[in-house]
């Protein structure tokens, strides 16, 4: 019976340490872009990433792509809020992005401007202020709720999308690892004691 108390303290620290690790609310996002998951889905053999951080109040946006067969873009955007597979309006769109088939892009939106969301999501979504729409865009975000893709001539609706999930922070997978690590080494030094 102890053994088997013993081992349910090493499950409960183990949980313990995980959740301790989990961030509340996600700061990270990313997703795979291609045009099988724009909707409707498109033969485009075009590839990207799109990669979405949040620290503070600021948005940083990175998308790298390649081979867009549509032409170079005319827009491209974070749309939000609505379950994946189906389609909702710009949330946040992209200045100055480059008009190239390959390329990358990067930049800093500071949520708490309300001129980087389109009138359209403020109203809506963030019921007419920067805050709530700050509030609705990262709990679409933390929902999986949120997509980001590139337009063209040939796509109107967008070439590529990638749908943004949440990703672990590299420091709590770090912290995890470290607390699985611990509990094993104490669970190993028990059982030579034993």
């Amino acid at each position: 019976m102890t053994a088997v108390i013993r081992r349910l303290r090493y499950f409960t620290l183990a949980a313990a340490l995980v959740a301790a690790a989990t961030p509340l609310q996600a700061q990270h996002w990313a997703g795979t872009m291609s045009g099988g998951n724009e909707i409707p889905a498109n033969p485009s053999t075009a590839i990207g990433f799109a990669d979405v951080f949040l620290s503070g109040n600021f948005l940083t946006v990175d998308l790298f792509w390649k081979g867009l067969v549509g032409g170079t873009p005319a827009a491209a955007h974070i749309h939000c809020c609505i379950a994946p597979g189906t389609n909702v309006g710009v949330a946040v769109g992209f200045p100055s992005f480059p008009l190239t088939t390959t390329g990358s892009y990067n930049h800093v939106f500071n949520l708490t401007d309300p001129s980087i969301y389109t009138t359209g999501f403020l109203n809506n979504f963030g019921g007419g202020t920067a805050a709530g729409a700050q509030a609705a865009l990262i709990a679409g975000l933390n929902a999986g709720n949120a997509y980001s893709n590139i337009h063209n001539a040939t796509y109107p609706g967008g070439e590529i999308r990638a749908n943004l999930v949440a990703t672990p922070e590299p420091a709590s997978l770090g912290l995890m690892a470290t607390g699985l690590f611990a509990l094993a080494a104490f669970g190993l030094k028990r059982r030579r004691q034993s």
